[in-house]
């Protein structure tokens, strides 16, 4: 028997996809941070690890309100070098 990850929606481009394919960004009370091990508390949107998709976050500004905060620049300047480097 196969062990699957839950199954979560990508803000930016809307794909399902594992959860562990995808970048966890978490709003922990009033920090965003990216999560990449998934275990940070806090409210969590997924993006897919690539600039298409954080870019269609960002025009949407779908990623503000999975995580209902305000989103600036430098937060997601970090989202963009973790894609970058990740």
């Amino acid at each position: 028997m196969q062990s699957r990850s839950p199954i979560r929606k990508c803000v930016g481009c809307g794909a399902r996809r594992d959860k562990i394919e995808l970048l966890r960004v978490v709003n922990n009370k009033g920090d965003i941070l990216v999560d990449p091990g998934g275990r940070t508390p806090g409210r969590g949107a997924y993006l897919c690890p690539n600039m298409d998709c954080l870019d269609k976050a960002v025009e949407k500004n779908s990623l503000k309100n999975a995580l209902k905060i305000e989103i600036s620049d430098e937060i997601y300047e970090q989202i963009s070098e973790e894609i970058k480097h990740g």
